[in-house]
């Protein structure tokens, strides 16, 4: 196949049933559980209210350029979240109200885009999730290139086809799907913990003292002093 005019559609998807063990799992709790490393950054944020939860559909696109975004609305399956890289260039929409429809249509995921989206007030009102750096009324080229399910990069993190994504109002978290199994655990056990915690501080039996020694001590033992 021709460099930048290449699709990939045969990769390895997680289980529809792991990818649903995550629901109702903030991406806070799971970002803490892969040491703050896979959540994304650099302006990525929710354009309606919808939480996303799916599986990895890559898309690596020129700067302003959505024509293979656009092809790859027909190869993703339900359920898939489309990831489109646009190499953070936010002068042209990658993705609008046009575009969201057909893809509400096949029962994709959602989007995320590294770069810009059109057409707010259908992101609004649709259904489906959608993550972007910013809005703009200028649309996009439909020239090419463009490669379908290879590595793209988007908030700072690497995703690989079949990566399951979390997202919700604080943000985006990426689980590579060789170690989601393992993580859903971690970061159940994580929640689980942080909410017998906060319980315990809204009926008053978690104690200052416990607060100190966690946190006091860790300050003392990296080598912090306290003077009265």
């Amino acid at each position: 196949m021709p460099i930048g005019f290449r699709a990939f559609l045969d990769f390895e998807r997680p289980d529809p049933s792991l990818i649903e063990s995550y629901r109702g799992i903030p991406s806070s709790n799971i970002g803490d559980c892969v040491r703050k490393m896979n959540c994304m950054f650099g302006g990525i944020r929710a354009f309606n209210h919808k939480n996303l939860l799916g599986s990895a559909f890559t898309v690596k696109v020129p700067s302003g350029d959505n024509l293979v975004a656009q092809a790859a609305l027909d190869y993703a399956q339900p359920g898939d979240v489309i990831v489109i890289d646009g190499a953070g260039y936010t002068d042209r929409a990658l993705v609008g109200g046009m575009m969201l429809a057909y893809a509400e249509m096949r029962k994709l995921g959602g989007f995320v885009v590294n770069g810009a989206v059109r057409d707010l007030a259908d992101i609004e009102a649709s259904p489906l999730p959608v993550f972007a750096k910013a809005a703009t009324p200028l649309g996009p080229y439909r020239e090419g290139p463009g490669e379908i399910n290879v590595p793209v990069v988007c908030g700072g993190q690497v995703v690989m086809p079949g990566d399951i994504l979390v997202g919700d109002a604080d943000g985006l978290v990426v689980i590579p799907r060789r170690d989601a199994a393992e993580l859903l655990e971690l970061a159940r056990g994580n929640l689980a913990g942080e909410q017998d915690e906060l319980e315990r501080m809204k009926n008053g039996s978690f104690t200052e003292q416990e607060h100190r020694d966690r946190f006091t001590g860790l300050f003392l033992g990296r080598g912090g002093s306290i003077e009265n």
